[in-house]
């Protein structure tokens, strides 16, 4: 608590040596003489009172600082926290409507297949070409197509919907 050799003297020691430390001499009515080196300070009641004061008063205003910088933490982790789970519950989302698209695309290539061999000849080579034109998206399409489909799923949200090669 006190400064290195900065401690209170006991009133027994007080006296230093070859003087007497009787009764009538009180702390208050002793003259303090500067230190001489070697001889540690001596502070009176009143002043290690007052530094004890000063001291308790400069922890009190740092255990406040720290308070209001642990509740800014805690409602940081918060906020934190349900960003987390707005994202997690859109990626949930996302990855349900992938396997979805996933599966329709599975079944209108099935439908395609069957249905192909019963179109005469020349539709038939049409219609693969345009099967064939439909497999070769581009990323500039589908970051187009993900950005439209995106802003009208969000609405009035403020997070950003992200292309799909945003992320590169």
């Amino acid at each position: 608590m006190f400064p290195q050799g900065r401690h209170p003297v006991s009133a027994a020691g007080a006296a230093g040596p070859g003087r007497a430390a009787g009764p009538s001499r009180s702390l208050h009515s002793r003259a303090v003489s500067p230190p001489q080196p070697g001889q540690p300070f001596k502070f009176s009641v009143l002043e290690i009172c007052e530094r004890i004061k000063e001291e308790f008063q400069f922890l009190q205003a740092q255990y406040h600082s720290l308070k209001l910088e642990c509740e800014k933490l805690v409602s940081e982790k918060t906020e934190m926290q349900r960003h987390y789970v707005m994202y997690y519950e859109m990626s949930y989302g996302l990855n349900i409507e992938m396997h979805k698209q996933a599966e329709i695309v599975k079944r209108l290539s099935a439908i395609c297949a069957q249905i192909i061999p019963f179109l005469a000849q020349e539709h038939q080579q049409q219609v693969l070409q345009a099967v064939e034109r439909a497999k070769q998206v581009t990323m500039g399409e589908l970051n187009s197509i993900v950005g439209v489909s995106c802003t009208a799923w969000m609405g009035a949200k403020t997070l950003p919907c992200l292309g799909v090669w945003d992320l590169q």
